[in-house]
């Protein structure tokens, strides 16, 4: 059996592993899934304990599998969870997500202030309800009594790796996500911790991204079939891991995912600031950021258009095909009709979750095909937004990578060229945050493998369309605009059923 190095992607929605060999030939791969629980509006909980089980499972599974123990393990995951434990790692509370809401309020009050523009200039992170800084603050105010007597604050990651070693550590990527820690400095801050009323005790060790362990716990042994000695790689957070596993770590290459949700990011030697539209900055290594943004409207928007425009409930692929096949017959711009694909708040550059979805410039001419279409492309300038946003901050992007289960729609893929203007390059996706893992493993443990491992054997390109890219020139100003026209009108009808 070919040696191998196992990538374990650790996401909102399951857990995957993923197998490369030290030559770059996929072996296979194996994933769990586990649910998102929401006792109340705005919350979002999971139950760290499935998601150690799915862990298990995976590594469990992709080693029966394929015959043999991985030569390495290396983590990559979702940012900005929060579990408050006891000494022994129990949880004392489910984990709080990144898409929980409860912290709204105090993000708000606290983007405000003088603090908040300190602690987004120092630790890169936007001061938004996502924030484990913000989510401190909420606990700290509201279960007070689990506050005082949790002793660590941690991360799923860091569940994970407690478990797997019996330590406290958390790698630079995912404290650099958390609001509380210094990314030029490279240690928790101390403006951050004093807010929040923690101590540093609370917190876990920091260490950089090609850390690892090979001291495995016999429990952990037993149950998956490796080796005791096998290194794990702490890893990086999954969108880090991502920009590295899809080789966007030029100057002027920018990466671009879509999934439920959307993001674009750039990687740089310093950070980027823009305050107004919360640009974050996580580490990916020592010496590299990953600069940024995030929407909330992608694939979810898209499902959104399914459900209500092709009265879809179930949705299959071939429901997508539909709906790419009846949109490219609409020309470029739909005939003038703009949508706003804020149906789940936004994120980058807005920063607002009352804000809404809004169709404009509807005319009689108008069809279903004109709205579906003007739909993605509603999405696609939500995107460009972003683009432009670290364009103007960080200098010309060149080149975007592009991955996602859209990167199969010629059409959605094409409308997003024809909007960004750039030339776009087509990745084998998926698994990119999990491939960045197992770069990551290679670099510090396997050099010599480092650049078989990583070789591109081969790229799709998508051009932009000139024409189409001078309507959507014209269009994208008043796309901006419409935004900072109709915000008061959105939050006055917030709520309202």
């Amino acid at each position: 059996m070919q040696a191998y190095i196992l990538g374990i992607d650790i996401g909102t929605g399951s857990t995957k592993a993923v197998a490369v060999s030290l030559t770059g030939e996929p072996l296979g791969t194996v994933s769990n899934h586990y649910p998102i629980n929401s006792p109340e509006p705005g919350y979002s909980e999971q139950d760290p304990l499935l998601i150690w089980d799915a862990f298990i499972k995976c590594l469990a599974g992709i080693t029966l599998k394929l015959g043999s123990p991985p030569q390495a393990v290396s983590l990559s995951s979702a940012m900005h969870s929060i579990i408050p434990v006891d000494e022994s790692g129990e949880a004392l509370l489910p984990m709080i997500t990144w898409a929980d809401a409860r912290s709204e309020n105090i993000a708000q009050a606290l983007r405000k202030t003088e603090h908040g523009a300190s602690l987004y200039h120092n630790c890169g992170t936007a001061i938004h309800a996502m924030s484990p800084l913000n989510k401190l603050l909420w606990l700290r105010s509201n279960r007070s009594g689990i506050f005082e007597a949790a002793h660590k604050f941690i991360s799923i990651k860091e569940f994970i790796w407690f478990r797997l070693f019996g330590v406290f550590e958390v790698d630079y990527s995912i404290a650099s996500a958390t609001g509380l820690f210094d990314i030029v400095k490279k240690e928790w801050n101390e403006e951050a911790i004093t807010l929040t009323g923690i101590t540093l005790s609370k917190l876990s060790a920091p260490v950089n991204t090609t850390y690892y362990r090979t001291d495995t716990r016999p429990e952990v042994v037993a149950l998956t079939g490796i080796n005791a000695d096998t290194p794990f790689v702490i890893g990086a957070s999954d969108g880090a891991c991502a920009n590295l596993g899809s080789h966007t770590t030029g100057p002027d290459v920018a990466a671009l995912t879509i999934g439920t949700s959307g993001a674009v990011r750039i990687t740089s030697p310093k950070p980027v600031y823009n305050y107004e539209a919360m640009i974050f900055n996580y580490l990916l290594d020592e010496q590299t950021y990953v600069c940024g943004g995030a929407v909330n409207n992608g694939g979810i928007a898209v499902n959104w258009l399914l459900k209500n425009f092709l009265k879809k409930d179930n949705l299959t692929a071939a429901d997508y095909d539909a709906l790419f096949k009846e949109i490219a017959t609409v020309p470029a711009g739909s005939n003038g009709l703009i949508f706003l694909p804020y149906l789940y708040g936004e994120r980058a550059p807005l920063w607002d979750t009352k804000t809404s979805g809004t169709f404009f410039n509807i005319k009689p001419a108008h069809t279903r095909s004109h709205f579906l279409r003007a739909g993605l492309e509603g999405i696609c300038f939500a995107l460009n937004d972003v683009l432009k946003t670290l364009e103007d901050a960080s200098g010309d992007i060149r080149q975007v990578n592009i991955s996602g289960g859209f990167t199969s729609s010629a059409v959605w893929t094409q409308i997003l060229a024809d909007i960004t203007g750039k030339k776009l390059a087509v990745l084998q996706s998926e698994d990119s945050s999990a491939l960045g893992a197992i770069y990551l493993a290679a670099r510090v443990l396997f050099p010599e493998s480092y650049n078989a491992l990583t070789k591109v054997e081969q790229q799709d390109f998508i051009e932009p369309n000139t024409i189409n890219h001078e309507v959507y020139g014209r269009m994208f100003p008043v796309f901006k605009k419409l935004y900072g026209d109709l915000k008061d009108s959105m939050h006055l009808v917030d709520g309202w059923e």
